[in-house]
């Protein structure tokens, strides 16, 4: 059989019923497309509800706990066996195109980062580096979600390339104390972005993938490419005609449910407070997503929901070029897709908005496609679960290369391949954004939810059979206690059963 090449394409911060195939609200044609040639997971999870955790995770094929990029504003060590390197070592060209987010923001005298300020901006630098980094041969990085002022890198020489001279003016000038503002004052912009649509980064991505794409095809050489996309992550902002394509009065908008939080951790109860007091959590706060108040009113959140749609869609219409061009190429038959995202998104569920330290299916369940023509049946869908921990376990398998011990995955193919109904009984999800506070472990199986807080005597647990809302929280309910102590002891072997073996016992003394 034929080296198969293997596309890894990824959003940003998007939830898991965002596809239109089964959520009519939303218009994704081109992944719907996918999902018809391919397999849809129906309970995929990401292994952390944070960026740099689970892109890490993506990367290394291990928990946050083991690679050691544990939160935001940590780094993962450059020396990690990634599947990248893996791939290029067995003779595929390894790129990586879009968003990293493998590194701090700042870079400090114990640890440099070259995501950071001012590096970022120093556009003579990434004339002349693309690589190798992280074991990928070829990369092409960005930084800045829609008009942050993280924006550089080689995103930024591309838009120079294109024509786009004055780029700067479509971006904010300035990020904390780091001032670029040049005499412009940074302008404030909400839900329709000036910025023209060919100079957006999903266009960006899909441009530059196609080309790596067609210069492997021409050296006639096995890519591993992983397309990584920043929509529709906030701020809440897109370019004409996405911006409009969603009327905010046609949107539902989830709403978080009377009394639902009363028996809930103190810091989710806080998030429904107008000006909530988090002192008593100051280690994890104030840099903390989620710390903070999450009141909206149902109009303006309405609008920002359906800004996020445009996101989806817009990326969406990109992804179809990228599907397009692979087909033109002649290389989809022979091409493994995955497609899935980095963590989940709310947007009113449980009051709540964006991301934090929360665990809910909102949060920490994915979107997840597989297409693999001739090998993966087509329009199959699975109920199985899946986590974004075994997808390098299970590429790595797919292109017929020895997974390493290290890896704290399962293969997943003979799922993907119904040769399996399932691999898996169970996940498991981290959130450490400090040594201490707020850090919280998740066990979820086929029907109970469990999470657990670090020295804390509280927790959660979810029925997900006859709760799938996640409205009452059974960690105090008497009745429930014996479920309690067997899925703390369920945890507790999962934890176990992901130990990595660095390698086998050869000699008896």
């Amino acid at each position: 059989m034929k080296t198969p090449n293997i596309l890894l394409i990824t959003s940003d911060q998007q939830h898991w019923n965002t596809i239109g195939k089964y959520f009519s609200e939303v218009k994704t044609p081109n992944l719907d497309r996918l999902a018809d040639q391919g397999f849809f997971a129906h309970r995929a999870y990401c292994t952390n509800p944070t960026c740099t955790p689970t892109r890490a995770t993506l990367l290394t094929g291990q928990y946050a706990s083991r690679h050691g990029a544990w939160s935001l504003g940590t780094k993962l060590p450059e020396d990690s066996l990634t599947i990248g390197q893996l791939l290029s070592e067995a003779g595929y060209d390894s790129t990586l195109i879009g968003k990293a987010h493998f590194q701090q923001l700042r870079s400090t005298p114990e640890h440099s980062s070259i995501e950071s300020h001012p590096l970022l901006r120093d556009l003579d630098y990434w004339k002349n580096f693309h690589g190798p980094w992280y074991g990928f041969d070829h990369i092409e990085l960005a930084r800045n979600h829609a008009d942050e002022a993280h924006v550089g890198q080689h995103y930024a020489l591309w838009m120079e390339e294109k024509g786009l001279k004055n780029w700067k003016d479509y971006f904010q000038n300035r990020w904390e104390e780091f001032d670029y503002s040049d005499g412009r004052p940074d302008v404030k912009r909400e839900h329709s972005w000036d910025l023209p649509e060919e100079f957006h980064t999903d266009a960006w991505i899909t441009e530059r993938s196609l080309k790596r794409i067609r210069k492997n095809k021409e050296e006639d050489k096995p890519f591993f490419l992983w397309a990584s996309y920043f929509d529709p992550h906030p701020p809440y902002l897109v370019p004409e005609p996405w911006a409009s394509m969603y009327d905010p009065r046609d949107i539902t908008v989830p709403q978080v449910r009377h009394g639902e939080h009363s028996n809930n951790p103190p810091h989710l109860q806080k998030t429904q407070i107008e000006s909530p007091d988090f002192t008593d959590l100051q280690e994890a706060c104030p840099w903390n997503h989620g710390c903070c108040s999450h009141l909206q009113d149902r109009e303006s959140l309405a609008k920002d929901i359906a800004v996020y749609y445009g996101m989806v869609s817009m990326m969406d219409h990109y992804i179809g070029k990228l599907l397009d061009g692979l087909e033109k190429m002649g290389l989809a038959d022979n091409t493994l897709i995955v497609f899935t995202t980095d963590h989940g998104h709310y947007y009113g569920h449980h009051g709540l908005n964006a991301k934090g330290p929360f665990h809910y299916e909102d949060g920490i369940r994915v979107p997840f496609i597989v297409r693999w023509p001739d090998r993966i049946p087509a329009g199959q869908e699975s109920g199985a679960l899946q986590s974004l921990v075994d997808v390098p376990v299970s590429l790595l398998t797919a292109a017929g290369i020895t997974v390493p011990p290290i890896m704290q995955g399962v293969d997943q193919l003979p799922v993907w391949l119904a040769e399996k109904d399932e691999v898996r009984k169970n996940v498991l999800v981290e959130h450490r954004h400090q040594p201490t506070a707020i850090h919280m472990k998740t066990y979820v199986d086929e029907r109970y939810k469990l999470t657990v807080y670090f020295e804390r005597d509280y927790g959660e647990l979810f029925d997900l059979q006859n709760d799938p809302g996640e409205v009452s929280n059974l960690w105090n309910d008497p009745a429930s206690q014996k479920l309690k102590l067997d899925l703390h002891r369920k945890m507790l072997f999962a934890e176990m059963a992901v130990e990595p073996m660095f390698m086998p016992r050869i000699s008896v003394a």
